[in-house]
């Protein structure tokens, strides 16, 4: 192991507060009283990392089956600044981490799934994810995005953007379209757009209730100054798209997004999303987070025109590990991904 690596010195419960320290919104407190809501036991850890000091922890547990559960880290650990960035020392950091947390979790738990926040940019490969870790049979959260600088000056970050978006952005407003930050109030008609989305591209969406419950806990403000918006674009009396963005410290991420199949000639996302960077860098964000794309540009993906679309619009193209397990009972893991592979195999040819 390397010497440099940090390792877990101790590790202290907490209440669910010490995360509103995290970085990410996957690691902070909000995410947690979150998931509570639907079926997950949410635990707070300090972490003393031998040297190079302590940082909040967020894991997630879900009971899978009579006495199997799994742990799930969301985009953690968040390492301190000092950690050398190496992948060897991040690996061990992490395989460190999952050696602390199996003894502090349900002992049902078959493993520990986690997914690490290191990345990296353009053609380079993702961070290496070394033993004792397992790659998992489906991901989480999506491992590749494109990150916006939002702290040049307008017409700079149009003029990083392909000259198509900058022209669709301009003909959604020359043809009347309207962009308007509606809020929780129009959660329904967003359901509606979202329902027409999964239909359309074949994809799956959460109950109405799960996007209700996201609004109700950072209505006026999360617990670590999350502010979540619901953008509309209108013309004609027709709402043709909308989108869900959390803000959160200096960075904005855009989490959901759907569309009505009727004049989608008129570029109602393009509008969207350029009101979305505009707003976010006026309340004081440096990141626009497009939150998903296919990791290349292969047109035989099926969700090649995703692809496209976000990386019109300028930025760095970023690649994580992905989901990588750490496991504790190898029979119940070993059924449990199986499964988890079919459901994959069955959700993809949906896309096709």
């Amino acid at each position: 192991m390397n010497s440099l690596a940090p390792l877990v010195r101790s590790m202290s419960a907490a209440g669910l507060e010490v995360c509103e320290q995290a970085e990410s919104f996957l690691q902070s407190a909000l995410w947690g009283r979150f998931k509570e809501r639907f079926g997950w036991e949410s635990r707070a850890f300090i972490v003393d990392w031998d040297g190079f000091g302590e940082r909040p922890l967020l894991t997630l547990s879900r009971r899978l089956a009579p006495g199997i559960a799994m742990t799930y880290v969301p985009w953690g650990p968040e390492l301190p600044e000092a950690v050398p960035t190496d992948s060897g020392n991040r690996s061990a950091a992490l395989a460190s981490l999952a050696r602390a947390l199996r003894p502090r979790l349900p002992h049902s738990a078959a493993f520990i799934r986690f997914d690490p926040p290191w990345y990296s940019e353009g053609s380079s490969p993702p961070p290496a994810i070394e033993q004792p870790f397992r790659r998992a049979a489906a991901g989480v959260q999506p491992p590749d995005t494109v990150l916006v600088d939002l702290l040049p000056g307008e017409a700079a970050i149009l003029a990083a953007m392909k000259p198509k978006w900058r022209y669709n952005i301009g003909l959604a407003k020359k043809h009347g379209v309207t962009v308007t930050q509606s809020g929780e109030a129009a959660l329904d008609t967003f359901y509606q757009l979202l329902t027409q989305t999964a239909a359309r591209d074949g994809i799956a969406v959460h109950s109405a209730e799960y996007y209700k419950a996201l609004f109700e806990l950072c209505r006026g403000g999360g617990s670590g100054g999350e502010e979540l918006a619901l953008y509309t674009a209108s013309h004609s009396g027709d709402t043709l798209a909308a989108i869900v963005v959390l803000r959160r410290g200096k960075t904005a991420t855009y989490l959901y997004g759907a569309s009505a199949n009727l004049k989608r000639n008129l570029m109602a996302p393009y509008a969207l999303q350029w009101q979305a960077m505009q707003d976010a860098k006026a309340a004081g964000c440096a990141v626009y987070d497009l939150f998903g794309i296919p990791p290349n540009d292969d047109p035989a993906h099926p969700m090649a025109g995703l692809y496209r679309f976000k990386t019109g619009f300028g930025g760095s193209i970023i690649h994580r590990s992905g989901s990588w397990d750490y496991i504790t009972r190898p029979l119940p893991h070993a059924l449990f991904s199986a499964a988890e592979k079919l459901r994959k195999t069955l959700r993809d040819r949906k896309k096709r």
